[in-house]
């Protein structure tokens, strides 16, 4: 009788949405403007060295005709990267923002040209093929709410999103400032976990003196976890409770590192990594904290590719990965 070989599983399917952005970075002494890779391209980097073995990354991105040539190979070299399929080149004039640092942590962002949304039926096609869906508003328009309910009713698996740029609108001038965003409950109700830095967290419960019990009226829908990053000051997790129990709120104290770089990226960054900690089994306090030593790490380089290719670089000499368990 002969032997067979066994197959091995084809890899889980992680799809991430968002956008391509080609940074200008301005920060406080340093003399001179950095032109780098941003937007999704920090959840990626994040996701080549974190992303659990039997995961593969979907990418669901729209590129600008003008930047194509240069972009569509760069997302090609994420070691994570599989089926870019769903990489498609539009008309309209790549994301390019220019970011200038008034200090570590305040920023001015002017944002010009624009990728356009992906529609409910764009998205309703590739819902299908994936195992679980990232969801970064690096840009704000991904996706309008009509995509995002379409995420909510027809994503048979996990989804996380970053709702960021949702809380920024942009002047005519492509300044970007902080606004408040419309029928914010029923955008969070359309994924299973939220992330928010603390400004945006302010902006989602509109200033209430008490934040979290606003907060926790949002659970609806698919929504069982909201995460607020609060850079040096750490994270904190809200997690809907079981059979009628009241939600649990876990504090995640922040991780030692540089004390200035370039925090661009950062919260993305954070995110990928919590996210990926969860789809590898690991607890929500535990993905934290490994989430926050990994965005610390980040803030020693400028740029996605300096980041990844730092983390790679440690990964192959051997040592532990940055931010490592």
């Amino acid at each position: 009788m002969g032997t067979s070989e066994s197959t091995p599983n084809p890899p889980k399917r992680l799809g991430v949405i968002g956008t391509l952005v080609r940074d200008t970075i301005h920060l406080p002494g340093a003399g001179r403007s950095a032109k780098a890779w941003g937007g999704i391209a920090y959840a990626l980097a994040a996701f080549d060295h974190v992303l659990p073995p039997g995961w593969a990354v979907v990418p669901v991105i729209k590129v600008g005709n003008d930047m194509a040539d240069r972009a569509l190979p760069f997302l090609r070299s994420f070691t994570t990267v599989g089926d870019t399929r769903w990489v498609r080149v539009v008309p309209e004039p790549n994301n390019r923002v220019e970011l200038t640092y008034t200090t570590q942590t305040d920023r001015v962002e002017v944002l010009d040209g624009g990728v356009p949304e992906w529609s409910p039926r764009e998205i309703a096609e590739v819902l299908p093929v994936l195992d679980a869906l990232y969801v970064n508003f690096i840009s704000g328009v991904e996706l309008d709410l009509a995509g995002a309910l379409t995420v909510r009713d027809k994503l048979h698996g996990p989804s996380y999103a970053d709702l960021h740029s949702l809380f920024l609108d942009t002047g005519s001038d492509g300044r970007r400032s902080p606004r408040y965003l419309p029928s914010s409950g029923r955008w969070a109700g359309c994924f299973d976990t939220v992330q928010m830095n603390e400004n945006e967290f302010e902006l989602f419960v509109r200033g209430a003196p008490d934040p979290w019990p606003v907060a926790e009226r949002a659970m609806a829908g698919r929504l069982g976890r909201i995460v607020v990053t609060r850079g040096a000051d750490g994270a904190e997790i809200m997690t809907i409770g079981q059979d009628g129990a009241p939600p649990a709120r876990e504090s995640v104290p922040p991780a030692t590192g540089p004390a200035a770089g370039d925090p661009t990226g950062c919260g993305d960054v954070w995110g990928a990594t919590f996210f990926a900690s969860v789809l590898g089994d690991s607890a929500p306090g535990s993905a934290a904290r490994r989430a926050n030593r990994v965005a610390c790490d980040k803030v020693g380089y400028t740029g996605s590719e300096a980041f990844r290719d730092a983390a790679l670089r440690t990964a192959a000499s051997g040592d532990a990965t940055p931010g490592g368990q």
